[in-house]
């Protein structure tokens, strides 16, 4: 197993400032330090072991060897189906199956998504626990972003989770009034379920954008794009209107004509903080909601 490494070629303008003030300056805390230190990492300046107060000079290569992460016992690791849709150093975007949790949980200790990551992270030798920056519900198909270490999870976090645009299609009951709208209302835990969510005055704010594609007497087919990131938000939203998601038992939805809520996380985007860029992945919906689309809502 190789140790998770990261590295930067020092610019014209980093030039003379200390390795210290560097870290700092690429998000290294005092606490990750610490970690680096006394837990098996190692700072490297052009290949040799240095200490904080090094002087940088233009092009020289700093190189961060972070520790092992430690995963939890309860984590098991299992060899779980996905596609892996990108992949580079810092970042997995994988498309997710429904009918598997991205976590696991009291009713699913085992079977996810993390646990097949973990499996992957074996393969491949990287000494990394798992790290999901976007989770998925377990009826939920679609793309997922992963960071492979706990830094890269923490600019993610840092940079503001609403940087990442992520876009959903769903089949909804019924004919919305408007063919675009935001949804605004603050979703909160209902009072007598542990999973159950609802728009209530005291909860977190919540903003969903939706767009009609297309519709019939039944049906219609939406374009939703999360501005906030709250528990169920999408299913919620769309009940609070009047239209559930087609197969959403838990939010009013129908079962008769199709057994898993009928959301596809078809779309994200995301500023990548080592290569500092926007990234855009799409792909189209999974095979049983196109099966569904063609029998319920032919073209």
């Amino acid at each position: 197993m190789k140790p998770y490494t990261i590295q930067w070629t020092v610019s014209e303008a980093d030039s003379g400032i200390l390795l210290r003030d560097f870290l700092k300056r690429n998000d290294i805390s005092k606490k990750a330090l610490t970690d680096i230190k006394f837990k098996g990492g190692l700072i490297l300046v052009n290949g040799e072991e240095k200490t904080v107060r090094t002087v940088l000079n233009t092009n020289d290569i700093v190189k961060v060897q972070f520790p092992s992460e430690i995963f939890s016992e309860d984590l098991v690791v299992e060899y779980i189906p996905f596609d892996i849709v990108y992949e580079d150093d810092f970042v997995l975007v994988i498309n997710k199956p429904f009918g598997i949790p991205s976590i696991p949980s009291r009713e699913h200790p085992k079977g996810t998504i993390a646990n097949g990551l973990l499996y992957y992270f074996f393969q491949i030798g990287l000494q990394s626990t798992v790290h999901i920056v976007t989770r998925l519900d377990k009826d939920t198909s679609g793309l997922m972003l992963i960071a492979k270490n706990r830094f890269v999870h923490h600019l993610f976090s840092k940079n503001g989770l609403e940087h990442i645009q992520r876009k959903y299609l769903a089949f909804v009951h019924g004919q919305l009034e408007d063919s675009s709208g935001i949804i605004d209302a603050p979703i909160g835990r209902k009072d007598d379920s542990l999973i159950e969510r609802e728009v209530r005055q005291d909860g977190q704010k919540a903003v969903t954008h939706f767009e009609v594609i297309s519709f019939n007497e039944k049906y219609s087919f939406l374009r939703l794009q999360l501005e906030t990131g709250r528990t169920h938000q999408i299913r919620v939203h769309l009940s609070f209107i009047g239209h559930s998601l087609v197969g959403d038992d838990l939010y009013g939805g129908s079962v008769e004509t199709l057994k898993r809520q009928s959301l596809h996380s078809y779309a994200i985007q995301f500023y990548h903080p080592f290569h500092q860029k926007n990234y855009l992945f799409e792909i189209g919906l999974p095979s049983d909601l196109a099966e569904w689309k063609s029998i319920h809502m032919p073209e």
